[in-house]
C-alpha cells in the first residue's frame, strides 16, 4: 500500500452480526421471563439474527458482499 502512497482506514461496529438477515426459518424456546400464560410450550420464530446463531456470520457476509458488489467493488483474485 506504501508503494501507491493510498491510505488504510479500519471500522469496528458492535452490531454487526444483528443486521443480517435470515434465510431460512430458525425457531427458538420463550426465554425466562419473557414467557406467555397459557402458551409456556409454544417456540418464537425469529425474523432477524441473534448472537448465539451459527448461521450468523455467513448472513452477515452475504449482505456485506451483495452491498459492495452493488457498489461496483470486486474481489481480489488473491484473497477473496
Amino acid at each position: 500500500m506504501a508503494q501507491y502512497q493510498l491510505e488504510v482506514d479500519q471500522l469496528d461496529v458492535n452490531t454487526t452480526f444483528l443486521h443480517g438477515d435470515l434465510d431460512e426459518d430458525i425457531y427458538m424456546s420463550q426465554t425466562k421471563g419473557f414467557k406467555t400464560a397459557g402458551k409456556e410450550n409454544m417456540v418464537c420464530k425469529l425474523k432477524k439474527s441473534l448472537y448465539e446463531l451459527n448461521q450468523l456470520p455467513r448472513q452477515w457476509y452475504k449482505r456485506f458482499d451483495n452491498f459492495m458488489r452493488g457498489k461496483r467493488y470486486t474481489r481480489s483474485h488473491y484473497d477473496q
